[in-house]
């Protein structure tokens, strides 16, 4: 059953208590404003008694409007309410990695039940293993790129284990810029110093949130510093770490894609890479000497610049 609370909080108050009774899971604004609504059912019917209001549906709808409208408020600093646009819907939770070790003697007294008859908004049951072949699908279905998936598995280890996280990434791929060109033009590349093939790094996790951000970025930037253009991609990505992203982003050179994990092809490049117009070889050669996967890679491109075939 429901315990319903009879109290003078405002409507802010209210979802700060409800998230923070279930830290670190997401819910959306119509998650939270059913819940809410009988939770607090007594201050709620004046409200509900008001003409306008013809269904509960649309009473409900009301208060999802409300609890977007708040959203500055709910996110003043010691709230550690989190929220995230990307991928849709606007989820909204309580992060306990930032929280401040602080009693509640409330939230004791509070028994809630999700209702179980919706779809649940909390981070998707996946690992990022599991995005390795959504991702690799939108590179070869959207952008054309040929694909190769680096397992850390097969790298030598010489330096113990974790000793090549920083080392290279999830995945690499390879785009054909000579596909479709006249033969005489090709060759005219071949001889000369003409750019064939552009090489591309891809870091990926499953979401990037205020508490990994940072290090998953320069991870990134580490495994990707060889190749023309790099990319860290999540599956997930809060919204207070967008302007961290972008001033990384501008200042490293990396891009950022949001890889949708239900639909690839709707994946979304939120940060451009910035371009390099030349490989990092001696980069490439460490890999290659420590990385079975990534030496083939290296292969796959050097028969493509001989043979002009993958």
């Amino acid at each position: 059953m429901l315990g319903l609370i009879v109290s003078t909080l405002s409507q802010t108050q209210r979802i700060i208590t409800f998230l923070k009774a279930h830290p670190d899971q997401k819910f959306t604004a119509r998650d939270i404003a059913k819940q809410i609504v009988v939770l607090y059912s007594k201050e709620y019917q004046e409200k509900r008694q008001n003409p306008r209001f013809k269904t509960e549906k649309e009473f409900v709808s009301q208060v999802v409007a409300e609890i977007g409208a708040q959203k500055d408020q709910l996110m003043k600093e010691g709230n550690n309410i989190c929220w995230q646009d990307k991928p849709r819907p606007r989820v909204y939770w309580y992060d306990s990695s930032t929280a401040i070790n602080e009693k509640n003697t409330e939230l004791a007294a509070i028994d809630i039940e999700v209702d179980d008859t919706e779809e649940s908004h909390s981070t998707p049951n996946f690992t990022e293993q599991d995005l390795y072949p959504l991702l690799i699908d939108y590179l070869d279905t959207e952008l054309k790129l040929h694909s190769w998936r680096i397992n850390e598995k097969s790298s030598r280890n010489k330096q113990g284990s974790g000793g090549n996280h920083w080392l290279h990434p999830d995945i690499v791929a390879m785009q054909l810029v000579d596909k479709g060109w006249d033969e005489i033009v090709r060759s005219c590349v071949k001889q000369g110093v003409g750019q064939r093939v552009r090489l591309w790094s891809f870091e990926v996790k499953k979401e990037l949130t205020t508490s990994n951000v940072r290090r998953s970025f320069f991870q990134a930037v580490s495994n990707s510093s060889w190749a023309n253009e790099g990319y860290l991609v999540a599956a997930s990505i809060t919204n207070n770490v967008m302007d961290e992203l972008k001033m990384l982003s501008a200042l490293h050179g990396i891009g950022v894609l949001l890889l949708n994990s239900e639909n690839p092809t709707e994946s979304e490049v939120l940060l451009p890479a910035r371009a390099k117009a030349d490989i990092d070889w001696q980069s490439v050669n460490r890999i290659v000497v420590e990385n079975k996967d990534f030496k083939k890679y290296i292969k796959a491109v050097s028969t493509y610049y001989q043979t002009g075939w993958i």
